[in-house]
Order: C-alpha cells, then sequence, then structure tokens
C-alpha cells in the first residue's frame, strides 16, 4: 500500500492516473480520507475562535429549545458516535492484527472531534439568540460536498467487485453521510425569534432580522414586499420599519459620541476658550474672567489652532461595519480572475481530441459556480456599503439638526438658513454616494494590477501597448468630463432664471392677461430657452465623444495589443485561448479604469463637504448657564453687559431691570433702541459679558415676527400640552381667534402652510400669543405682539389677555410695544434709549419726572388722539376722518367675512389632496406605450427610426469584428497564419473604427432628437399654459404647474436622454450576445425562453415595486428639510419653551420616515441583481455546455466567442433592468407635460374677420344686457341678469358688501369670464365676438394689489417697447413718479426686483397708475386697494384720474365712500344683482343700502 499517511509525490501521481485520463474519474482513498476529510474541518476550527468572539459581544438574548433544535444536536451527537465508531473499529483491527496505516486513526479522530465543536456551536448559538448561523451552514455544506466523492466511490468500487470489502466502514460511511445532509437541510430552517426581543412588539417588523442566511445571502426575504408592490401599487403603511441598528435614535448617539471624544482632544492642547461660551461641541464653557485676560488668551489662542476632526469621528463610529464590506469585496475581486483561466482551460479542451467528456462540464458548472458565488459576495458588499451610507446620511443629519438648535447668534449669522439645509441635503448626500464607490479606490488599482499580470503571462510584453492607449485615453476622459461640468453650472443659471421668470408670470398671470401682456413674456422665456439648448447641445457633442470612448476602449485596446503582437515576432501565433482570453480580461480592465476617475472627483467633493460640515459642527453653542434659573427673585438683571457677537460692540449695557413677581412690565422706546435684545438676553439668546441674569419658573415667548410651524392651528397653539377643551376654549377668545377659526375651512384642524401662509400677519401674531397663554408658563415675554394686529383686537388682546383683568392676571409679564394707549394701565415702565435703560417708574412717576418718556409721548402724541376719538367714535379733522372709516371699514369687513365670497383660496385643494393626485396620474399602468410613442412622435418617428437603425448597425460592426476575430485565430490550427497577418489586422481595425464612428453619430443623433423634443415639449407646454383661462390658475396650486415647468422639463433635457441612450445600448448589447450564442451553438435557443421568461417576470416585479419606492422616498425626504429650516427659523421659541429634546425627536422620526422608503429601495436593487446576474450565470453555464456538446463540430474560434460574449451579459442585462425602471420613472415627466399642454384653452387672442377698428371704442359706451356668469361651471352664479347702459365719459362707482360680485363685473368686462347668458357690448361691438388682445388692449385697469415683474422699469411700464422715452417720462410725470425715478442713477433702466420689492407699496400703485396714463383708453376700470396702503398715494391716484381721464368712461371698485361722492352714478350690487343704481345724492335720500353704508362711514347723518 502506498497510504503510509500519504506522501503527497506518491498521492498525486496516483491522482493524475486514476483521475484525469478515464471516462470514470476516481480520487484515490487515501486523498479521499486526507485532504477531503479535513477540509471541512480545518474550515470550522479556523472560523472558530472569530466566531466565539463575536458571539460573546453580541448577544441577542437566549432561544427556546425548539423541536428543530433538538433534531439537530442528536445528529450532530450521532455523527460524533459514528465518527469514533471507526476509530474504535480501527483500534480493534490493530489487535486483532490488521495494523491499518495511520491516517485511518487521524481522520476519524479530528471529524469526531470537529462534529463535538459543531454541536456544541448549535448550542451555544442558541444560548446567544442567533436564529440561522452562516458559519455551520458553511461547514455541512462543504461537508456534504467532500463527502460526495467517496459516497460515489465506494458504490462504484462496490459494483466493479462482487461484494463489498470494508463492510463496517461501508456502514458507517453512509450513516455519517445520510446524517450529514439531514444537517444541511435542517440548518437551512430558521430557529424562532429570541426570547424578550423587540421584533415581537413591532407592527410590521422588517423580514430581514428573522431572515435565515440562505435567505440574507439571496436577499431572498425582500421578495414579499416585490410581490406585493406587483399587486397593488404600495404606501407608507406597507413598509417594513427601520432595523433598530439602523434608526436615528443608535445612528446619531454613536457618531456624536466619537465626535465628543475628538473634540475633547481638540480641546486639550490648545487652552481652553474663557469666554461664556461652549466650544462646540459641549463641555462646559470656562470660568469667568476680566477683559484683559480674555484679550491675551484669545491672541494667545491664535497661535495654536486646532480643529476636531470630523472624519476621525466618522470613521470611528462607522469604519468598522463599513470594512466588513471591503472584505467582501477583496474576495469578489480575486474570484473575478477564475473565470478567464476557466475560459482558458475551456478551449484547450476544446482544442484537444481524446479528452474524457467530464472535464468539459466539470469546467461549465465551475464557470458558473465561480460566477454565482461572485454574484452573491458581490451584492453583500455592496449592501454593507449601502447600508453604511444610509446610516451616515442619518447620522451627518441628525447631527447638524442638534447643533443648530444650540448655535449662538454668532454663528448663525455666518450660515445662512439655505446653507444648512444644504449641508443636510447635498452634502450628507455625497458621502452617501461616495461610500458605495469607496472601496474602489484600493480595488481599482489591484484589479489592474492582477489583470496585467495574467495578460502579461498571456502575450507578454505586446500588453504595454494595450495599456498605453487605456492610460491615452483617461486624461480624454477627463477633460470632457471637466468641459462637461462648465456646461451644466452655466446651464443650471439659465434654468434658474427660467424658472423664476415662470414664477413670475404664473404668480401675475391675472395681471398678464388683463394688460395683454402674454406674447411678450413668452418671448422672453423663449430667449432664455433657447440659450438653455444651445448649451445642452454643446453637451450632447461631448456626450457623444465620450460615449465613443467609453464603447471603443476596450475595443482599440485589443486591436493594438493584437497587431503589436501579431508583428512584433513571426513565432507569436494569435489563437482562439490567447484572444479570447485578453479579450475577457480586457472587459475586466475596462470598469475600474473608468471607475476611479469618477471615485477621485467624488473623494474630492466630499472632502469639501466635509469641511463645510466640520466647520458647522464646530461653532460656538449658546451657554446654557448664562440666565441663572435658580434664584429666589423672579426675573432680574444685575449690571448687564449683552452683545450679539463676541466680535461686536455690545448692544445692551449697564442694565439693571428687577421685576416683582406678578407685575406688567412694559418695555418703549424708539426703533432700534434695544427692546427686543432685552427680551433676547433674558432669553439667554445672546452673549452674556458681564453681570448676572436670572429667571425664575418657566418662560413663554411671543417674538415680534410670529413663528408659525407647518402643523395644524391646533398643534400650534397645543405646542406639544395635552389637550383640555375648557382651557383651550377660553385661550382662543381671549386672542380673539373664535371668530377666525369658523372661516378657516377646515377650523382650529385647517393645516397652516410652511411660514403660516394662508394666515393674515394678526392671526398668525394671535395664534402665537395662544400658544404663550396656553402654555400656563409663570413668566410672559412679549415682544410687540399687538403690532401687527388691528387697533381694536390689540385693545381686545390687551383688555382679555394682557391687562391688569386679563387672562394673565398673577403672571409676570414684560411687554414691548409701541402702542401709548396701553402705558396707563401697566404697573412699571421701562424706557430704552441707545441699549441703556434710561428711566423705569410708573406711567405718573415717568410723566412728573418730564425726561425720555415725556418726550417720547409727544412724539406720538397725535396719533394717541386720534386713537382716542377712534375709541369714543367722534370724528374731528378730515386726516383723523380718513382714518376712522378705514378703522370702521375693517370692522366691517371683520363683520361680513362670516359670509365670504367663493374665494379661489377655498378652491385651492388642500396641500395633502395634491400629492394623492399626483400620485394617481402617474400611477396608470396602462398608459406607457401611448407616452413612448408620443416621445418618439416629439423626437420626429422618421428620426426615431433612422437611430434604432444606427444602433442596430454599430452592433453589427460589434459582432462582426469579433466573428472575424474568432476567424482569425482558426487560422492558427490550420497553421496560414503568416499568409494573411496584414488582412487580418486590417479588417479587423476597419471594423472596429466602423463601430466607434457608428457609436458617436448614433448617440449624437439621439441627442439631437431629444433635444428637439425638449423644445417642442417646453413650447408647447408655455403656449398652452399663457392661454389657459384664469379658472384653470384659481383651482391649481401654483407649485404644481412650476414643477411642470422645472422638474419635469429638467427630466425630459437632461435624465431622458441619457436613459434612452443607456437604454438603447444594453438592449441591443443583450440581443446581439444571443445571437452570437445561438449563431455559434443553434441549440441553445431552447434556452431563451424560459430565460427570457423568468428576465421579464424579474423585472415586472422590480420596476413596479421601485418606481413606487422611489416616490415613497422623495415624497418623504421634502418634510425633513422643510421640518429643519422651519426648526431654524424658530429655534428661540423652542428654546424658550424647553422643547428642544421634543424636535429632536420629531426631526429623527422624519429622518427614519425617509430611511424606511430608502432602505427597501436599496434592498430591492440588491434583489434584483442577484436574480438577474443569476440568469447571466446561467447564460454562461447553458453556453459553455452546449460548446461542449458540440465540441466535435465547433472550432475553438467560436467556442471563446460564444463564452466570452455569454460573461459580458450579467452586466449588461443588469442594467438593461435598471434602465427600464428609469426610463418608466422619466418618461412620467412626458406624460404630465403632456397632459398640462392639453387642458381647455380660452377663446383666441386675435379674430381675423372680426378685427375691430384700430381706433374703437371711440365713445366708450358700455352696455350689459341681460348679463349672467359664474366662476365656474357647477358653481352658483356670480352675477345675475344685470341690465345696464353706461354712455361715454360717464363716472361710475361701483359698490357692495364682500362678495357682492364688485370685482367679477371687472372681469366680466375683460372676458377673464365668459357669459353664461346674455352680452356686453362697448360701442355697439360685442365684446364675446372679438379676439381677446384685441378686447384687452383697448381698456385699461388699475388692479387691486399692484404686480410688477423683474425687469426694468421701462419694460414694467412699456413691454412691448411702443412708446418713446418722452411719452413714458410723461406718464411717469403724471402719477408723481418722476421726482423718484430720476434721483436713481439707473433712470429707466432702474431694476425692479421680483415682485417689485425694492419699491415700496406705494410706488408699486403708482407704477399701475403709470402703466395706465401710458395706454390712454377710452375704458379705465379702478379697482380700488382693500386696505388703505397709504393716504397720501390714494389721493394721488384719485386725483390724476379726475384730471387725466376727464373725458374716458370710469369704472371704480369703491371701499371707501368718499371717494365716489362726486361721481356721475352709483352702482349698488346685492348678491349679484342691482340694488341701486342713481347719483350718489338721489341714493342718499333714498335711504337705502348707500345710505346705510355711508351713515356708517360717517358720510351722512
Amino acid at each position: 500500500e502506498c497510504c503510509q499517511l500519504c506522501p503527497p509525490s506518491c498521492l498525486f501521481l496516483q491522482v493524475d492516473n486514476q483521475t484525469f485520463h478515464t471516462d470514470r474519474p476516481d480520487l484515490p482513498e487515501c486523498f479521499q480520507l486526507s485532504v477531503l476529510s479535513w477540509l471541512p474541518c480545518i474550515y470550522l476550527w479556523a472560523v472558530c475562535p472569530i466566531y466565539l468572539f463575536y458571539l460573546q459581544r453580541n448577544n441577542r438574548g437566549y432561544i427556546m429549545m425548539s423541536i428543530v433544535n433538538r433534531f439537530k444536536t442528536v445528529f450532530g451527537l450521532a455523527l460524533w458516535i459514528v465518527c469514533w465508531a471507526d476509530l474504535f473499529y480501527t483500534f480493534h483491527e490493530t489487535q486483532q492484527g490488521h495494523s491499518q496505516p495511520p491516517i485511518f486513526f487521524v481522520t476519524p479522530l479530528v471529524l469526531g472531534m470537529t462534529m463535538l465543536l459543531a454541536t456544541f456551536l448549535i448550542q451555544f448559538e442558541r444560548l446567544r439568540g442567533v436564529q440561522s448561523s452562516g458559519v455551520l451552514f458553511i461547514f455541512w455544506f462543504l461537508s456534504v460536498l467532500c463527502a460526495i466523492v467517496p459516497f460515489r466511490s465506494k458504490i462504484l468500487q462496490a459494483s466493479s467487485q462482487s461484494e463489498v470489502p470494508d463492510k463496517l466502514r461501508f456502514t458507517t460511511f453512509y450513516f455519517y453521510f445520510s446524517l450529514v445532509v439531514c444537517e444541511l437541510i435542517l440548518c437551512c430552517f430558521n430557529e424562532k425569534p429570541p426570547l424578550f426581543s423587540n421584533v415581537v412588539t413591532d407592527p410590521n417588523p422588517c423580514p430581514e432580522s428573522t431572515a435565515g442566511f440562505l435567505s440574507t445571502i439571496t436577499f431572498w426575504w425582500f421578495t414579499s414586499m416585490a410581490i406585493k408592490g406587483y399587486k397593488v401599487p404600495l404606501e407608507a403603511k406597507d413598509l417594513w420599519s427601520l432595523n433598530q441598528r439602523d434608526r436615528s435614535g443608535v445612528v446619531v448617539p454613536k457618531l456624536l459620541k466619537e465626535w465628543e471624544k475628538e473634540h475633547a482632544k481638540a480641546q486639550r492642547y490648545p487652552l481652553p476658550a474663557t469666554t461664556n461660551h461652549i466650544g462646540g461641541g459641549g463641555g462646559e464653557g470656562g470660568g469667568e474672567s476680566s477683559p484683559e485676560e480674555v484679550e491675551v488668551l484669545l491672541a494667545k489662542q491664535k497661535g495654536t489652532p486646532r480643529q476636531p476632526s470630523f472624519l476621525r469621528a466618522l470613521i470611528k463610529a462607522f469604519g468598522p461595519y463599513f470594512l466588513i464590506g471591503s472584505a467582501y469585496k477583496l474576495l469578489q475581486d480575486v474570484i473575478t480572475f477564475v473565470n478567464p483561466q476557466l475560459l482558458r482551460m475551456l478551449i484547450s479542451f476544446t482544442n484537444q481530441k481524446d479528452v474524457p467528456e467530464w472535464w468539459g462540464f466539470a469546467l461549465a458548472f465551475l464557470m458558473f459556480f465561480t460566477a454565482f458565488l461572485q454574484t452573491l459576495i458581490l451584492h453583500q458588499h455592496f449592501q454593507y456599503c449601502f447600508v453604511t451610507g444610509m446610516r451616515l446620511r442619518t447620522a451627518i443629519i441628525g447631527a447638524i439638526y442638534r447643533k443648530a438648535l444650540v448655535i449662538t447668534n454668532a454663528a448663525k449669522r455666518s450660515s445662512t438658513v439655505g446653507e444648512i439645509v444644504n449641508l443636510m441635503s447635498v452634502d450628507a448626500q455625497r458621502f452617501m454616494d461616495l461610500t458605495t464607490f469607496l472601496n474602489m479606490l484600493w480595488s481599482a488599482p489591484l484589479q489592474i494590477i492582477l489583470a496585467l499580470y495574467f495578460l502579461w503571462q498571456n502575450l507578454g510584453p505586446s500588453v504595454l501597448a494595450g495599456v498605453a492607449v487605456m492610460i491615452l485615453l483617461i486624461p480624454f476622459n477627463a477633460v470632457i468630463a471637466m468641459k462637461t461640468r462648465a456646461y451644466q453650472v452655466e446651464q443650471m443659471q439659465y434654468k434658474d432664471s427660467r424658472i423664476k421668470l415662470m414664477n413670475e408670470i404664473l404668480n401675475g398671470i391675472k395681471v398678464l392677461k388683463l394688460y395683454a401682456w402674454e406674447n411678450s413674456f413668452k418671448d422672453k422665456v423663449l430667449a432664455i430657452r433657447q440659450k438653455e439648448l444651445n448649451v445642452l447641445r454643446k453637451t450632447a457633442y461631448l456626450g457623444a465623444l465620450s460615449t465613443m470612448a467609453w464603447t471603443s476602449a476596450p475595443f482599440l485596446v485589443a486591436l493594438t495589443t493584437f497587431a503589436v503582437y501579431v508583428t512584433v515576432d513571426e513565432n507569436n501565433i494569435l489563437d482562439a485561448e490567447k484572444a479570447f482570453v485578453s479579450l475577457s480580461l480586457f472587459n475586466i480592465l475596462r470598469f475600474p479604469l473608468n471607475m476611479l476617475p469618477q471615485v477621485i472627483s467624488s473623494i474630492v467633493q466630499a472632502s469639501v463637504s466635509l469641511k463645510r460640515i466640520q466647520d458647522f459642527l464646530s461653532h460656538d453653542e449658546l451657554d446654557p448657564h448664562s440666565v441663572d434659573r435658580k434664584n429666589a427673585a423672579t426675573v432680574t438683571i444685575v449690571n448687564g453687559k449683552f452683545t450679539w457677537a463676541k466680535e461686536d460692540p455690545p448692544a445692551l449695557h449697564n442694565i439693571n431691570v428687577m421685576v416683582p413677581q406678578g407685575s406688567l412690565l412694559a418695555v418703549v422706546g424708539h426703533v432700534g433702541c434695544g427692546k427686543s435684545s432685552l427680551i433676547s438676553a433674558l432669553l439667554g439668546d445672546m452673549e452674556k459679558l458681564e453681570g448676572d441674569v436670572s429667571v425664575r419658573g418657566s418662560v413663554a415667548y411671543v417674538p415680534q415676527q410670529a413663528w408659525i410651524q407647518n402643523a395644524t392651528v391646533r398643534d400650534n397653539i397645543l405646542f406639544g400640552k395635552p389637550y383640555n377643551e375648557q382651557k383651550y376654549r377660553c385661550v382662543l377668545e381671549a386672542c380673539a381667534l373664535t371668530p377666525d377659526m369658523q372661516v378657516l375651512p377646515g377650523g382650529d384642524m385647517t393645516e397652516i402652510g410652511e411660514k403660516g401662509i394662508n394666515l393674515s400677519g394678526g392671526q398668525r401674531q394671535r395664534v402665537s400669543l395662544a400658544r404663550a397663554l396656553y402654555s400656563e408658563a409663570d413668566i410672559y415675554l412679549l415682544d410687540d405682539p399687538l403690532s401687527a394686529v388691528d387697533a381694536h383686537v390689540a385693545k381686545h388682546i390687551f383688555d382679555n389677555l394682557i391687562g391688569p383683568e386679563g387672562a394673565l392676571k398673577g403672571k409676570t409679564r414684560i411687554l414691548v410695544t409701541h402702542g401709548i394707549s396701553f402705558l396707563p394701565q401697566v404697573d412699571n415702565i421701562v424706557v430704552m434709549v441707545e441699549g441703556r435703560v434710561s428711566e423705569m417708574g410708573s406711567y405718573q412717576q415717568l410723566l412728573k419726572e418730564n425726561g425720555a418718556f415725556a418726550e417720547f409721548l409727544r412724539n406720538y402724541a397725535l396719533e394717541d388722539i386720534v386713537e382716542e376719538d377712534e375709541a369714543t367714535g367722534t370724528a374731528t379733522s378730515p386726516l383723523t376722518l380718513k382714518l376712522s372709516h378705514t378703522h370702521i371699514y375693517k370692522l366691517y369687513i371683520k363683520k361680513s367675512m362670516k359670509h365670504p365670497d367663493p374665494s379661489p383660496e377655498k378652491m385651492k385643494k388642500q396641500p395633502g389632496m395634491e400629492k394623492l393626485i399626483q400620485a394617481e396620474t402617474a400611477e396608470r399602468g396602462r398608459v406607457k406605450m401611448k407616452v413612448y410613442l408620443e416621445y418618439a412622435k416629439a423626437v420626429g418617428p422618421l428620426l426615431s427610426v433612422f437611430i434604432c437603425f444606427l444602433y442596430g448597425c454599430q452592433n453589427a460592426a460589434a459582432i462582426g469584428a469579433n466573428i472575424w476575430l474568432s476567424k482569425w485565430t482558426n487560422d492558427a490550427t490550420r497553421n496560414e497564419t503568416q499568409k494573411n497577418v496584414h488582412m487580418r489586422v486590417g479588417v479587423y481595425a476597419a471594423l472596429g473604427i466602423a463601430q466607434g464612428i457608428l457609436v458617436m453619430i448614433s448617440s449624437f443623433t439621439l441627442a439631437m432628437g431629444n433635444i428637439g423634443a425638449a423644445r417642442k415639449l417646453h413650447l408647447n407646454l408655455l403656449e398652452n399654459k399663457l392661454h389657459t383661462p384664469q379658472s384653470f390658475f384659481d383651482t391649481t396650486p401654483i407649485g404644481r404647474v412650476i414643477n411642470r415647468f422645472s422638474k419635469d422639463i429638467y427630466v425630459i433635457d437632461e435624465a431622458l436622454p441619457s436613459t434612452v441612450l443607456m437604454f438603447l445600448g444594453t438592449v441591443f448589447v443583450s440581443v446581439s450576445t444571443m445571437i452570437v450564442i445561438v449563431s455559434s451553438t443553434p441549440i441553445f435557443a431552447v434556452v431563451i425562453a424560459p430565460l427570457t421568461f423568468i428576465y421579464i417576470f424579474v423585472q415586472r416585479f422590480y420596476v413596479a415595486t421601485s418606481r413606487q419606492l422611489k416616490r415613497l422616498e422623495s415624497v418623504s425626504r421634502s418634510p425633513i428639510y422643510s421640518h429643519f429650516s422651519e426648526t431654524i427659523t424658530g429655534c428661540s421659541v423652542i428654546r424658550a419653551y424647553s422643547r428642544h429634546s421634543a424636535f429632536v425627536l420629531m426631526s429623527d422620526m422624519k429622518v427614519d420616515e425617509n430611511q424606511k422608503s430608502y432602505y427597501p429601495g436599496i434592498v430591492s436593487n440588491r434583489w434584483l441583481g442577484v436574480r438577474i446576474e443569476f440568469i447571466g450565470n446561467c447564460i454562461v453555464l447553458f453556453a459553455a455546455l452546449f460548446a461542449v456538446i458540440g465540441k466535435d463540430k465547433l472550432n475553438p474560434g467560436l467556442v471563446g466567442l460564444s463564452v466570452s460574449y455569454a460573461l459580458q451579459v450579467t452586466m449588461s442585462l443588469n442594467w438593461m433592468v435598471r434602465m427600464t425602471s428609469d426610463l418608466e420613472s422619466n418618461i412620467v415627466a412626458v406624460e404630465r407635460v403632456k397632459e398640462y399642454s392639453e387642458t381647455k384653452t380660452e377663446a383666441p387672442w386675435e379674430v381675423e374677420d372680426k378685427k375691430p377698428s384700430s381706433d374703437w371704442p371711440v365713445e366708450g359706451n358700455v352696455e350689459f344686457r341681460d348679463y349672467s356668469v359664474r366662476y365656474r361651471e357647477g358653481l352658483d352664479l356670480v352675477l345675475k341678469n344685470l341690465t345696464l347702459s353706461v354712455k361715454g365719459g360717464e363716472k361710475i362707482g361701483i359698490v357692495g358688501r364682500t362678495g357682492a360680485g364688485k370685482s367679477s363685473m371687472t372681469l366680466c368686462l375683460f372676458r377673464l369670464l365668459e357669459a353664461a347668458g346674455g352680452e356686453i357690448t362697448i360701442d355697439e361691438v360685442k365684446i364675446a365676438d372679438i379676439g381677446l388682445h384685441d378686447l384687452r388692449s383697448k381698456l385699461t385697469i388699475i388692479p387691486q394689489e399692484p404686480v410688477l415683474f423683474s425687469g426694468t422699469l421701462r419694460m414694467n411700464l412699456d413691454p412691448f417697447e411702443r412708446y418713446s422715452d418722452e411719452e413714458v417720462w410723461k406718464a411717469l410725470e403724471h402719477s408723481h413718479l418722476h421726482k423718484f425715478v430720476s434721483s436713481q442713477s439707473a433712470k429707466l433702466e432702474l431694476e425692479c426686483s421680483e415682485g417689485g420689492e425694492n419699491l415700496s407699496v406705494g410706488q408699486r400703485q403708482l407704477v399701475c397708475l403709470a402703466r395706465a396714463l401710458l395706454r390712454k383708453t377710452r375704458i379705465l376700470i379702478l379697482d380700488e386697494a382693500t386696505a388703505a396702503i397709504d393716504l397720501e398715494t390714494d389721493d394721488l391716484i384719485q386725483s390724476t384720474i379726475r384730471t387725466q381721464f376727464e373725458d374716458c368712461t370710469v369704472f371704480t371698485i369703491a371701499h371707501r365712500l368718499n371717494t365716489i361722492m362726486d361721481y356721475t352714478r352709483v352702482l349698488v350690487l346685492d348678491k349679484g344683482q342691482i340694488a341701486e343704481f342713481d347719483t350718489p345724492a338721489n341714493l342718499i335720500t333714498k335711504r337705502g343700502i348707500f345710505y346705510n353704508m355711508a351713515k356708517d362711514a360717517g358720510l351722512a347723518q
């Protein structure tokens, strides 16, 4: 026997003879006993110590014994007994005198020990709560694999001999085998979750936590969601809860802990900071010290700056987990290179004629197995990377949020809200993207080195030629990338300016329609759009070049390498083995070479982000101890000196204030004297330089600018306190909010938009007051809460809430105020002058002193008298008369608000509904084909076909080149190589270069087609939107329309073209692969059908699910940022009410909510990847198998061709699904743009055959006949059967309550509302017959809200440039703007900002007047501003109209009756009908509605 513990040389010799060259291969017995038996044992003993250490650290609670567990244990012990039975039998034989070689002792002994270890592990895992073990699974799997060989050989032996030689060992082995198989099967089942684990409490736990090992590596646990998503669109409630380990509550503290450590380290080296701040990350501030000392210290500190490193904190917190992913990557990189080696063996196998068949099959299966293993490992790596990225984002957002709540004002000044939100969105996102690539940093060089090593082995030094080409392509690509980035920036600017303009147009669409200015603005938009498309076109040129580089690179490399290889030396023969193995290696090279530049650029970006985040997190924080909360007195400041920022001069000095318990203190003073700062100092928001502040008890704070959250009114008032009906009602009553609640559409459950957008300023302020009152604090700091509300409301609030008899009596109140009327009723008054307290005392004392306070009173005395008068109701001077009108009018509005008109606000759907509507429009699955056709039509039908044809050609060229290569390699077998080397190389080169040129042409044509489509779609959308009737804009939130112009057009411009490009590319590559394989091995066609079926099946599931997940993710993302920007603006309020931690929790919840939909999104990609790559691996398997089967008919060139194509296909299949999915989500944009390009339009702008004469209307007679109108289909009539006629030159006042239909009259004249019955004629022309522009350009309106557009003043007056400069100046003179405009340096070219923000409201009104003067038509409509903007402007406008428009017909919608008392006639409307129509004097004598109104206004007795 050769088996004396097997000398290795003899062993392998035996293996060679017994195994490789027989048709029935078998391994010798001693190889079976040693190597095969020991493999699993070595594995388990090697892994065991690490695994035990891991289990020791991670205890999840123990699992109860289950039946499966009992069986596992019993089988394990049985295995031990079986192995040792062998051992004792060997002893027994030795005693009998049959001495056995030592291997018969060693192997059973080792096996027995290993089985005991495995049994121990089964139990230990149970105690540590492991539900499914990967380690043991691999062990049992290896054992079964290794046992299959002896299993077969024992049967072979038994069948070849008449009886079994070694009966006992034969039996024990089969026992052993069956037990190991049972263990493997049992190992696939999961244990129950451990006791006391939180999985049970979760309503919708993520199945990953309970998934078994097999399920985890193949992502099988995700299937349930894929199926659900396929059946019905997923909703937020279907999502699994986030794993505990990924939640903000776990992840953020982990990072913060490391960051604190870093901080502490950084603090240790330089001297600690010594003002009252804490340095950025926590720890207490240094003690107080004298100013000189501070300066010295600061000077020293500059010498030793050391910033804590945020990167180090990140690495410590998330590095270890990430390294696991890196380990997987390393494994995968190594396995990648196994397949080309196997391919080489396969090709050489087809070359040899007399080798046994099973070799080929073994190779085919090995190829499949390594490819499959590689898939599993790669996706595990991705999973680890993506999860790390997700945690990074959570942690960074959490850290920034927590920091933003406590930074000082100085720090807040250095970064705006927008910047901080950017840190959260953009910079955190960059880290997230980077983690997925980060491993490429070391893996790409590794792959390149390995590939070059194998290539060198294969082809020798000629490889260097190919490498040179690759290296030359890198700078080429880099230059293109740089250029593209520059173009992108430029295009973003155009896009922004276009969106800004669109936003203004849509906001002022009513004005554009009234003035008939649409065309001028359309041209402006199209001019910007044209520039944008030009940049896009340039980008497309570059894109085509880079696509060419990317597609032709592998080919060029192969070409140069092969050409050099063949020409360098006569003896170099290019055979199939060399050519195709090299090709597959070049294909491996292509990925890392392309990734490296990307990775490096994204690392550069991330390092910039890192710096920004680090700077933000290192900002100073407010000192929580600057305000003493434990002192006995209520509110005191002793010798206070405060500043907003260390470098600024102090804002307040030597402040000494003491507020007794329960008193009301008023703080008065001029603008900017430090009243609000005093409040901030009490809140601890300012830097305290010296002195002591103590505030005892809880604080409620009402800021000057009310801060309203995006929540319901009730939530805003409760602010986290429990709801108490009775108390809540009282609060509403005291704050005068009860009537407002009745008006709001949902009562107090109305959702308030961001920044309180759907409340008026006064309502916001009152909600803010209500919040303070409801909080039942001890101390109330009220920063001028009465300035935003009307006078009578202010009085109500003071009496019922703040004053001596109000709801707050007995509490300590500090009130900053401008209202003098309330001062006599307060306990104490503090007068501030330039940051100091100038005097303090009661009202009477201060009046006696005759100091600053008395002065202050004299300044405001005039107003004060007026207010007194108002209160008593007597009117004195004309000025006060005016004031009291506005006041009474306001009251009147307030009363009539109870029956509001169907205002557009009401019709706007709630924001919640909008989401649903959008989801529905995008969700119909059937619509898809039609939309694709729409897009193809926009590109141009012929062009679309041509593009597909070009793609076909380029792939044909690629296939041609490779087939030519396989023919060339077959020369080697026929020994005809030398004859036609030059022809071979030449044709190969020609085909390859043709392919490159075709690629370039096709991607270029595609880009041109896409840009054409983008232009058409945008033009149609714009045309349609400018022709859309006003009612559409009243019912559709502008955001939705803007979204079409920004997001969807962006997708059509940029995302769609690249998606279509990739999609066409991958589809054609996959198809051409199939063609190549089928043409070389026709039998492969049989397999295509089932594989395609599985592929489409998986793809449908994935696309449906992932599309919905993406949508959910983007819906849940915006609340994070809006909540954040809201928090920053209101952080002083949040701190004052000490709701700090509650808000942190809210933010964490929002982030978790977002990650909840992001996580399944990642997993869906992994799930898809594993399944699609499995199909790809099957293709490899079958291609190889059929090549082996048809080996005699095939030449090695074809085998190489088909298998190397098959190896590539996995990638393109995977991408094809991704691209289909992207294409589906992006093509929706086309659908949405189409939807809004096809809404109903208004009447045509010009009707040629009905055009009125150019001087129409000459007279200006207006006649209504039986005229009725409604806002929209299905609503009631607003005007009912009006009949009246107005002679040219008459002045008509229109009055009536709110909602009586006054504004509708004007809208009808302009045909913004079309008649429901009857008609209007102007100078005998029916206005319904002529074009809208013809009508509107002949009427003039001065609208209620003055709307200006951003652009020059000149453009705002005369967008079509119809008038000369003199005329414009004349108009400005008449409208009293002459002085203002000529004082500006730019004169008429004065830039107006968006909405005319840089002009005062009055000036804007005058600009509208100037517009009217310029147009000077026969008919003028004047819609008075509701509130008195300011009385001056108003008088100016009235007087100008009286002088300039004497001979015109004027309609005035009056809110203040004194303006129309001298008009020819007054029309009184009531509920849409004419109530009275006569001269003002007659109407007053009639004592009807008009008389009552005049009496209210004090114009009639």
